[in-house]
């Protein structure tokens, strides 16, 4: 919050003081604010004209200004005066009695609150403190009328700033539907430029553009996290080690690489709460396929995630495998954990093994009555794994991507439509036959049923019942649906993400190779005597299907 406070000193001589106590000289405290920072020596209410003002009408009434608080950027309508520092200083030093007047250009700079502000007006009032405004004067309490003016006052001056934060919402919306740039903060990747022309006050008019070279660390702030399975800190790190810099200068921190892998600005779109602009080429420096591999991921690694993990936290370990390995026997994770084995030999020599394992995390705390094994050889499973993984991408180098794979698609979700139909009118059936039901209950109150009231009960229930189970099959179709039609949509990428993997997999680094079996494989599933389960990503094991 930015205020800053003033002091104005008296001369140092006992006459001035004299002077004061003599002729009672009122003490002004000034309180001046903006709400936006543009609006500082550019307005026509800026802070300098206020001050000026503030200056002139003290000096006409005989008033010597004790302290100024300047509030820059600060929205009367938005910030509650209990975290504005100014408000709260006055206040301290109104109950101190260092001042008698407190004077603004107009009563809106105490804010626009009308469930908050003309409290807070009434209250200096209370203790002997004059409000005054230069533009309206003072504002008294002495009757219920003096109390209705100060409320209806900030009433309208509330109903302004929503007047116009429903303008301007109204505006950007528009403007972001056209697909027209309105300001902001520029996104790192990007540049505004000066477009020659002027608005209606005169303010020069910008555009935005890519900067060819932030937008090449963008895609690899996008390449690391997908591929590499960098976190937001070590993506920060890796960047403030290559001495690279923020807009403004500053060092990556993880906030700033979350903000970048969020925005969907990078995919060409415009964004302003649900209003998205139609897709802008010029502005596209990363593929839409990527950024939403990347949601992915982050949705993964958040710790309010409660689906099922599939992506490694880190790819930072000895292991191949991490995220998306469970035991067999309880469902809970397997964590990977060194250990080290030593023994002594028949010639009194000592002998030590290390090595890494997977641990079931429930079975060795004791937390469920699982009856796998403990722990498992880390070595064992990722050669069996890897082995699975190979054999499958040596598959994709003889499976030419099959075009009868777009029909087989279309006729599966053309199937579950069919289904999603089916659901939908025996759910209205349900529907009429429980309002019916509802119906003969009135009658039989009457005397006028057919059914007795325990006949009538028992049916409801049974008709509600399924009702919640018509609506399940329901959702559960129309997710198949959606999923399907989003797998369709991506066929050839997944099919050209599959084939790069087939290529580059074994002169891969072991971080890309944990990211790659992370994206191929939804889940690994150990159990007692090395059982072990697969489950390929839907996304890639349709290739074989």
């Amino acid at each position: 919050m930015n205020t800053v406070q003033t002091n104005v000193s008296f001369p140092a001589t006992g006459k001035r003081c004299f002077d004061m106590e003599r002729v009672s000289v009122k003490r002004a405290n000034c309180l001046y604010r903006v709400s936006t920072k543009k609006q500082v020596d550019n307005q026509k209410d800026d802070i300098p004209m206020q001050k000026k003002e503030c200056h002139e009408f003290a000096e006409k009434n005989g008033w010597v200004i004790v302290n100024e608080y300047y509030e820059k950027g600060i929205s009367g309508y938005k910030v509650s005066a209990n975290c504005r520092d100014a408000v709260q200083d006055l206040k301290d030093a109104a109950l101190n009695g260092e001042f008698d007047v407190l004077l603004v250009y107009m009563f809106d700079r105490l804010g626009r609150i009308d469930s908050e502000t003309p409290f807070i007006v009434e209250w200096f009032a209370e203790q002997g403190i004059e409000v005054w405004s230069t533009q309206e004067g003072q504002q008294r309490f002495e009757n219920q009328t003096d109390k209705l003016i100060n409320y209806m006052r900030f009433w309208q001056a509330n109903g302004e700033s929503v007047k116009t934060s429903i303008r301007v919402k109204t505006v950007m919306k528009q403007l972001t539907e056209e697909g027209i740039y309105h300001g902001g903060v520029t996104p790192f990747g990007y540049r505004t430029v000066d477009t020659g022309r002027k608005n209606k006050k005169g303010h020069p008019v910008h555009d935005i553009e890519i900067d060819p070279k932030e937008s090449m660390y963008v895609k690899m702030i996008f390449d690391k996290t997908v591929n590499d399975g960098y976190g937001s800190h070590r993506m920060a790190e890796y960047l403030n080690q290559l001495g690279i810099k923020t807009h403004n200068g500053s060092r990556f921190q993880c906030n700033t690489i979350n903000r970048i892998l969020n925005n969907r600005m990078y995919c060409g779109y415009f964004t302003s709460k649900d209003t998205v602009s139609p897709k802008l080429e010029k502005l596209v420096i990363v593929d839409e396929n990527i950024f939403e591999l990347a949601q992915k991921i982050l949705k993964q690694r958040s710790n309010k995630n409660e689906e099922k993990q599939s992506i490694a936290r880190t790819t930072k370990g000895q292991t191949l495998l991490s995220g998306n390995i469970y035991c067999g026997h309880c469902g809970s994770h397997l964590i990977a954990s060194g250990y080290t084995d030593k023994h002594i030999r028949k010639d009194g020599t000592e002998m030590c093994k290390s090595g890494t394992r997977y641990v079931c995390y429930h079975r060795t705390r004791r937390l469920n009555d699982c009856d796998g094994q403990s722990v498992y050889l880390s070595e064992r499973i990722d050669a069996a794994v890897e082995k699975a993984v190979l054999d499958y991408l040596e598959k994709v180098k003889d499976n030419p991507r099959d075009r009868a794979l777009d029909i087989r698609y279309k006729n599966e979700i053309k199937q579950r439509k069919q289904i999603e139909r089916e659901l939908v009118k025996k759910k209205d059936e349900l529907d009429k036959q429980l309002n019916e039901l509802s119906l003969e209950i009135g009658r039989t109150l009457v005397g006028k049923g057919r059914f007795s009231a325990d006949v009538l009960s028992a049916s409801i229930e049974s008709t509600k019942a399924g009702i919640l189970d018509v609506e399940q099959e329901l959702r559960k179709c129309q997710h198949e649906i959606e999923e399907k039609k989003d797998v369709f949509d991506k066929l050839d990428f997944y099919y050209d993400q599959f084939v790069s993997w087939a290529d580059e997999y074994m002169n891969a680094d072991k971080e890309r190779k944990k990211m790659i079996i992370c994206q191929l494989i939804d889940e690994i599933k150990v159990s007692r005597g090395y059982v072990i389960e697969i489950k390929f990503n839907i996304c890639y094991e349709q290739f074989f299907a």
